[in-house]
């Protein structure tokens, strides 16, 4: 259970360096990041997972690369539901996405040591 809560309250963190970082990724508060991170993970979850099985074939062609544009997609429905998070454009999820999975691969790296 204290596994699951630090990992939901660093993808929080990790959303608002990203909205610091990211021209038309915003975040208004702690508690926007905290419930963005929860949407985003159940969105990842179910829509996410089916659309990443449907585009299989074509993630396999560009090397993994197109997993970027359906997290960017899931980044993008999951700003729908949550107010105080805003992605303004595809351009800013992409990059949202792309920065997002960095922070995630560096706390990955740094949370083994």
């Amino acid at each position: 259970m204290t596994k699951w809560l630090i990992r939901w309250i660093l993808s929080a963190v990790a959303l608002l360096i990203v909205a610091d970082l990211v021209p038309g990724f915003h975040v208004r508060s702690i508690g926007s990041a905290l419930l963005a991170a929860l949407v985003i993970g159940f969105v990842n979850a179910t829509l996410g997972t089916v659309l990443k099985i449907i585009t299989l074939p074509l993630t396999i062609l560009t090397l993994g690369l197109f997993l970027l544009v359906v997290n960017a997609l899931m980044i993008e429905v999951s700003a729908w539901f949550v107010p105080g998070f805003a992605v303004h454009g595809f351009a800013a999820a992409f990059w949202g996405a792309l920065v997002l999975s960095i922070i995630h691969l560096i706390g990955r790296r740094l949370a083994k040591d």
